[in-house]
């Protein structure tokens, strides 16, 4: 069996609006939608905006829109919510991700190439001392490594540039980022805020996760199984990171299936027990809710995220979050629209392209709780149909974030998820 979706374009997705919210215009139309009508049906009003059923193309190596405005690719867009301000490993950051700009010019244009990487290359060797001061003292030697083998990366990259080897240059970028991620991971110096009361006793990620999400993919002749690596962004929203990735640790997802796939997102998490749209926790036998969870690129004192309520609700009309609605493949939780504070277990992916509703106007920003990205496998999102089956999510990094989590033996039986009856939109 192929664990790799093939890369093709999806089947095209019925528009679902009323014919005056057409003629308003697509975005008054997708924000009365959101409005109205919640998670579970705003995605069949995005569908209205022209070309809004286009999805985005494979690019190489997934790094040609690291550069573009807005920030669509989801490691790029994790690597800017990591809570540092090293002034210059962002420099390098910025030098090599706007290689990307240069890679869509026909042949490539080498010049952009070169000027970047001799620029990255010449703040690593002669700042290295500042880089490395940023460093947290309990990962220095880490640090130090990873800055070794970024400065001979960079030496590398200066070869496959004088070579005008184009196939090469994404390769390099790519590792040269890697490098540069893992610095700047490095450079994190504890949790960068408290979780202010009552949640501070919740399920709670104090960090990053990556999960890998297995799912069996009925009546395709193209893929049997596919696997999705996501990595999960405790540090900007631990509540809502730390919620999912207990329900993980509880195997909670293991056998559910994918209860809604129309184009714009993919949807799951809904209990199969009649009634219940979230997860009950079995010592209190009620759903457990997490409150709304947004934090905004201009942070309040303390760093704290937006609890409780939308960014329209507390006058933030123009703040971005640092976790965006942009890459393909953004995850978030689903709720009730009136209700802020009404997610559990049920979640979604967006595969929309996010030049439509670009950072800052994208009406989903700052109304919903994005926890993560996906960042490997993201082709296998568009292969996903309602039906098809979780064979399991599994925590394969970063396990130890996880603090107050709910379960401390092995999962209990009442955790085995069986078939999912239909799913109503939410």
């Amino acid at each position: 069996a192929r664990r790799h979706a093939a890369r093709r374009g999806p089947a095209p997705v019925r528009a679902a609006v009323q014919d005056d919210a057409d003629r308003s215009g697509p975005v008054a139309a997708f924000a009365k939608a959101a409005k109205n009508l919640g998670v579970g049906l705003m995605a069949s009003a995005i569908v209205a905006a022209p070309g809004a059923n286009a999805m985005p193309q494979e690019v190489i190596g997934d790094l040609a829109s690291l550069a573009a405005n807005p920030v669509q690719n989801a490691r790029a867009l994790l690597r800017n919510a990591l809570p540092v301000d090293n002034k210059q490993i962002r420099e390098v950051q910025r030098k090599i991700e706007s290689i990307s700009e240069d890679l869509r010019v026909p042949g490539v244009r080498f010049t952009g190439v070169e000027a970047s990487v001799n620029g990255a290359s010449k703040i690593v060797n002669g700042d290295a001392a500042k880089i490395l001061a940023a460093v947290a003292p309990e990962k220095m030697e880490d640090g130090k490594e990873a800055l070794k083998l970024l400065a001979q990366e960079l030496e590398d990259f200066k070869v496959v540039v004088a070579q005008k080897d184009k196939q090469e240059v994404p390769l390099s970028q790519q590792r040269v980022l890697e490098l540069v991620g893992r610095l700047e991971e490095d450079m994190v110096k504890g949790f960068p805020f408290e979780v202010p009361a009552p949640y501070d006793t919740a399920p709670l990620l104090k960090g990053r996760a990556t999960v890998e999400m297995e799912v069996k993919i009925r009546d395709n002749p193209n893929v049997d199984v596919g696997l999705m690596s996501i990595v999960i962004d405790g540090f900007n929203a631990p509540v809502t990171g730390g919620n999912f990735i207990d329900l993980v640790d509880r195997g909670f997802y293991d056998g559910m299936d994918i209860q809604r796939s129309d184009g714009f997102v993919v949807q799951t998490g809904k209990p199969s027990a009649k009634g219940q749209d979230g997860f009950i926790d079995p010592v209190t036998r009620k759903e457990r809710t997490i409150p709304l969870e947004i934090q905004p690129v201009k942070k309040d004192p303390g760093g704290v995220p937006v609890y409780d309520f939308t960014f329209e609700d507390v006058g933030k009309y123009r703040d971005e979050p640092v976790l965006p609605f942009n890459a393909f493949g953004t995850m978030a939780m689903a709720r009730r629209e009136a209700e802020p504070n009404s997610a559990s277990s049920q979640f979604f992916f967006l595969l929309k392209e996010s030049e439509l509703t670009p950072s800052g106007t994208n009406i989903l920003d700052g109304r919903y709780a994005v926890f993560g990205y996906v960042v490997d496998g993201q082709e296998l999102l568009r292969e996903m149909k309602a039906g098809d089956k979780i064979l399991s999510i599994k925590i394969v990094d970063g396990a130890e974030n996880l603090v107050n989590k709910s379960r401390s033996a092995a999962p209990a039986a009442e955790e085995t998820v069986s078939e999912p009856a239909a799913v109503d939109a939410q």
